[in-house]
């Protein structure tokens, strides 16, 4: 039997559904190769694969399981200390494809990485640069950040302090006031975001990219705010909470069309601007002053800025939004006429299921869209039409629970075939495509767990459909361990090889 061949068998394997954990397990043996590591990244895995991945003498192995994206990730708090730098920084690193919704890390872990005080016992990175990965992960959940200011380790409290304007004055005053020396200087030399003559004074010494988030969020002097609007700088300023009543107004009579949409909604528009906007020329500016009504608050505002300018096709990643408008905004966005506050209200998971129940049926297509990849109890026909006719979402709603495996069987003879993959591999399919035109749609169909045990033999022994078949449900368990027999797995790991 060809080397070949059995590394597919092992791929395969790796991904069986309905592979037991001893089977998993051995699939950890370094003979196995690759399978091992794609298995521990790519996969929910049992409760004994994950122990014995957490302790695996082969860094591979406890790396990949780091980025696993299916594993509960309360599961992986020893990869927080592991000896390996490069673990750990998987761990805080996140997934590796990047999802566009990723699962916060539980707090005792974020706690571990950001108050290390070493990168690993290998060296090869630095507790900084593993925290690094983990601030851009979107693993550190809002509601954590919140807590930084009160958290007992002082590191985390000077943590807090370089996101001054998100604090509340109750935590700005008690950082001010901090026990410790190094958390009240932190939070000194924080403070200057919202004090405009220091803004004014520091942002030459920044380059040109850090001016423009300094232009766009911090507290500004007039003199910055006259720089803003001379210099062309006007979308940062447009976006900048703390412009003054004044700024405003000019802003909402200047010439460019995406400067007067960006104003239409702020919540601290002046009403007699509000009234101009609704009669103002271009027709992304006249709908977004109707919308003002429901941006009564910077939250709605941001809620509603998540969704304007997006289209149907739109993957930008799930951010958390903190904190959140009542339950009773989102149910009047649901209920709005405006198609834009029904595609907010359809972007919350929260949404009760009544609601969801009627923006399932609603006739604008991106509400639909966006309530089939965000809400858990999206129907499992409103995720299937998406799927069908929209492929830029394939990848988010494959990983979704509720996408439907079965029932798909009617779309066996759809002309994309990504759509026919999906119905050959459905286990209500009686007669799965094994001679459709297209490989890939083959490869679903060698999955098929209605195939015969005969046919699985013949499929097992063809390289195009060896993996997909060892991948096949219905495989007998002891002939699992039969292909993996071909596989000699008493291979002895060397002492010298230990946790590396």
């Amino acid at each position: 039997m060809s080397d070949s061949l059995r590394e597919l068998w092992l791929r395969g394997l790796a991904f069986n559904p309905a592979a037991p954990s001893d089977v998993l397990i051995r699939l950890l043996d370094r003979a196995a190769g690759e399978a091992g590591p794609l298995m521990c990244e790519g996969r929910d895995l049992p409760d004994a694969v994950i122990d014995a991945a957490l302790h695996h003498p082969v860094r591979a192995v406890r790396s990949a399981l780091a980025r696993n994206q299916h594993v509960d990730p309360a599961r992986l708090a020893p990869l927080a200390t592991d000896p390996s730098g490069l673990v750990r920084a998987h761990l805080a690193g996140g997934p590796r494809h990047c999802p566009r919704w990723v699962r916060p890390l539980p707090d005792d872990i974020l706690v571990t990485l950001l108050t290390a005080k070493d990168g690993g016992e290998d060296g090869r990175l630095t507790a900084g640069e593993i925290i690094g990965e983990l601030e851009s992960s979107r693993q550190i959940p809002l509601s954590f950040r919140r807590s930084l200011a009160t958290r007992e380790h002082p590191e985390l409290r000077i943590r807090a302090t370089w996101n001054w304007e998100s604090l509340t004055p109750e935590q700005r005053a008690g950082l001010l006031d901090d026990p410790d020396p190094a958390v009240r200087e932190s939070a000194r030399d924080g403070s200057w975001v919202l004090d405009p003559e220091q803004v004014e004074a520091r942002l030459p010494s920044y380059e040109p990219r850090n001016q423009a988030f300094v232009l766009g969020t911090c507290a500004l002097s007039p003199a910055l705010v006259e720089q803003c609007l001379t210099d062309g700088l006007l979308q940062h300023l447009a976006q900048n909470r703390h412009a003054p009543a004044h700024a405003l107004a000019r802003l909402a009579r200047r010439p460019e069309a995406e400067i007067r949409a960006l104003v239409a909604t702020r919540p601290d528009l002046g009403a007699d601007l509000v009234v101009e906007l609704r009669k103002d020329p271009d027709a992304d500016v006249r709908m977004n002053a109707h919308l003002h009504p429901f941006s009564r608050t910077w939250v709605e505002y941001d809620m509603i800025h998540r969704v304007l300018g997006h289209g149907p096709d739109c993957t930008c990643p799930f951010t958390e939004p903190a904190p959140r408008p009542s339950l009773d905004w989102f149910a009047a966005c649901a209920a709005s006429g405006e198609p834009v506050l029904r595609r907010v209200a359809a972007s919350w998971s929260g949404l009760p299921a009544e609601l969801v129940a009627e923006l399932a049926q609603d006739d604008d297509e991106e509400v639909r869209i966006r309530l089939a990849c965000h809400h858990p109890l999206a129907p499992s026909h409103l995720l299937l039409d998406v799927f069908a006719t929209r492929p830029a979402h394939r990848p988010h709603l494959l990983t979704l629970p509720a996408f439907p495996r079965t029932g798909t069987s009617h779309l066996i003879d759809h002309p994309d075939p990504q759509v026919r993959s999906l119905a050959a591999a459905d286990p209500a399919l009686s007669d799965p495509p094994l001679e459709d035109p297209d490989e890939s749609v083959r490869r679903a169909a060698a999955t098929n767990p209605n195939l015969t045990p005969q046919t699985l033999e013949v499929l097992l022994a063809a390289p195009r459909t060896a993996e997909s078949a060892a991948a096949n449900p219905s495989l007998p368990v002891p002939r699992m361990h039969t292909l993996l027999d071909h596989c000699p797995n008493d291979v002895p790991t060397p002492p010298t090889a230990s946790r590396r």
